[in-house]
């Protein structure tokens, strides 16, 4: 593996602010999360702005601390969680470098895609920084597995980055159902953002019982239940899409890559496995 100029030679960031408040889908706080330019070789960094001394989280996998029902970075006592939809925004958006100040211990959820966080920081726009850009180049094979539960995630070199996933879901509803992207700004503003988190309406009470969910709600989440869906669907295949989104954002935290990702039945646990996996080898 190197760590290349790429095609985009230089490491970017913001061109202006960028704002997004809401509710955080598992805390169902109120969150203010401001986005702001940052100097070459920041990386991008969470800022817990109520918290005395602001102390920064960086979002790289080395400080990922947990993946239960979503990812969390943790770094001087103090954490942020659910923040791959706004990583696989930033990801998609080829973003290198950001000040991500928030008041509270999640982003908001939207409407439990990654659309309004794309669209925010497309608004905002990209500027390019005077230093080169440190992209990952897969040049080998890396997998992670969960054999007993016949799942993996790989990558593989490919001049480009693309994602190929096959979801497997024993509902009668959903099944299997796969999906495969050249992963550009313009296919994943499209046919990747929009995709919601989904859950079974059977799951929602355990989780509530557990802390999570407090947030979420039909304008939030796709809920399915035995008999159909709650709310209508952006794509037929909206689970699998949306899974290629959490990817996205899940592996951001090894840096950008240039590679191939090939999944099946993959969650934040293997996602984030693999960019430790990564980010280890350049080590």
């Amino acid at each position: 593996m190197s760590i290349s100029g790429g095609i985009d030679l230089q490491q970017t960031t913001l061109a202006a602010e960028a704002v997004y408040n809401g509710i955080g889908l598992h805390s169902g706080r109120e969150v203010h999360l401001l986005m702001k330019p940052a100097p070459a070789d920041t990386g991008l960094v969470f800022i817990r702005t109520d918290i005395e001394g602001r102390p920064q989280i960086h979002a790289t996998a080395a400080n990922v601390t947990s993946t239960m029902r979503a990812t969390t970075v943790e770094e001087h006592d103090c954490k942020v969680f659910t923040i791959e939809h706004l990583m696989s925004a930033f990801h998609a958006l080829h973003i290198d470098n950001c000040y991500i100040e928030i008041d509270a211990e999640e982003p908001p959820v939207a409407d439990g895609s990654s659309l309004a966080f794309f669209q925010a920081l497309k608004a905002a726009g990209v500027r390019q920084l005077p230093a080169e850009r440190k992209e990952i180049v897969i040049d080998k094979v890396y997998r992670i597995d969960d054999e007993e539960h016949k799942r993996f995630v790989m990558v593989l070199p490919y001049d480009g980055f693309r994602v190929s996933f096959t979801s497997l879901n024993p509902h009668k509803l959903i099944g299997v159902q796969y999906e495969n992207f050249e992963v550009t700004p313009e296919v994943y503003e499209r046919e990747i953002a929009p995709a919601r988190t989904i859950a079974y309406e059977k799951e929602i009470e355990a989780l509530r019982s557990m802390g999570l969910g407090l947030g979420g709600t039909l304008e939030s989440v796709i809920v399915y239940n035995d008999e159909g869906w709650l709310n209508p669907l952006h794509f037929e295949d909206e689970l699998v899409r949306h899974k290629i989104l959490d990817v996205i954002g899940d592996l951001r935290l090894a840096g950008p890559i240039r590679g191939h990702v090939i999944a099946v039945a993959s969650g934040h646990a293997l996602n984030t496995s693999l960019a430790k996996k990564i980010l280890e080898n350049l080590g």
